[in-house]
């Protein structure tokens, strides 16, 4: 599989900024990674290089592949309303990203896995596919089975419910995709028009 399962430290530091959450050694080397580090002096970037490192940052930031990304693009670019905004949309209603946005997985890459392994209820049947498009009204649950699981259990403790456009029932083990959320409310720094830019030339 091509996904990067490398240091992601190295990652946040190339973007400069932890886009994988708390991060004890990119608080250590808040610097580029590489040979020279923070002494390397780095030639002013192009218009192009800044579009195509916002869409790197936003493609590491939710574990997504290039073409599954593209196809994201192409289908908000369809739809009525700013493309860029619509983007952020789609994205953010992917099954492994609102399994972790709910708490049950402490990342994204950890919410992944629980979806391949079947631990991740829609609607009350089993899906088992991370990128699966959530609706409106749809509710996600733990499976029965899996509601025991520590990485679950441990995970759900810290849960912090901070978005307004999820409702989450701590007894069932469950929640609701209540709307699309605004770009008020996603909190990931991605400069969205750079990356509608990047792929209408």
């Amino acid at each position: 599989m091509a996904r990067y399962i490398g240091p992601k430290s190295k990652i946040a530091r190339k973007f400069g900024e932890p886009i994988f959450g708390p991060d004890k050694a990119f608080e250590k080397k808040n610097y580029p990674p590489g040979q020279h580090g923070s002494a390397k002096r780095r030639k002013k970037q192009s218009e192009y290089g800044i579009q195509l490192q916002e869409k790197q940052k936003a493609k590491y930031t939710y574990g997504i592949l290039e073409k599954q990304f593209r196809n994201t693009f192409e289908k908000a670019a369809r739809k009525s309303g700013i493309t860029g905004e619509i983007l952020l949309q789609l994205i953010e209603s992917r099954l492994d990203n609102l399994v972790y946005r709910f708490g049950i997985a402490p990342s994204r890459s950890a919410a992944r896995q629980l979806v391949g392994h079947r631990h991740i209820t829609v609607n009350g049947h089993v899906v088992n596919i991370p990128s699966y498009q959530v609706k409106v009204g749809d509710i996600i649950g733990v499976r029965e089975k899996s509601q025991t699981l520590e990485a679950i259990t441990s995970s759900l403790e810290g849960r912090v419910n901070r978005f307004p456009w999820l409702e989450w029932d701590g007894e069932k083990m469950r929640g609701k995709f209540m709307t699309y959320p605004s770009r008020e409310d996603i909190p990931e720094n991605i400069k969205e028009q750079l990356i509608v830019e990047l792929y209408s030339k």
